[in-house]
């Protein structure tokens, strides 16, 4: 029954910004780490940014003091603030989220269907 469903996605220019939304429904018990993922046409998808439920992020080299990952957990939405894009960001950007159903059981990956951004040079 959990659902995560991005949004924000679409054209922007080289040098501009775009926040990116995620938002998970359904059973859920509990989220813990969430993140963003994209893919390049060509390219294998790839890590963009991390953060735990205390908040502690991580972020993958390229992308490190440009983008900002951050969450609402009263929301269960996760958000990617995206500045100074490049073409080289040009991608289908995924959520992912840990998420635990029950209190019975263990925690599982979800993923949304993706949003495409796309930098124009």
């Amino acid at each position: 029954q959990v659902q995560l469903v991005e949004s924000g996605g679409g054209l922007v220019q080289a040098g501009g910004s775009l926040r990116l939304s995620c938002i998970a429904s359904g059973r859920i018990f509990s989220i813990n780490a969430m993140g963003w993922y994209r893919q390049a046409p060509g390219k294998e998808r790839e890590l963009v940014a991390t953060i735990t439920s205390g908040a502690y992020t991580n972020y993958a080299d390229s992308v490190k003091g440009r983008f900002t990952i951050s969450r609402d957990n009263a929301k269960n939405t996760v958000y990617l603030q995206m500045n100074s894009l490049k073409p080289e960001d040009t991608a289908v950007y995924y959520c992912n989220a840990d998420i635990t159903r029950t209190t019975m059981t263990s925690s599982h990956p979800y993923w949304g269907q993706g949003t495409q951004v796309t930098v124009s040079s």
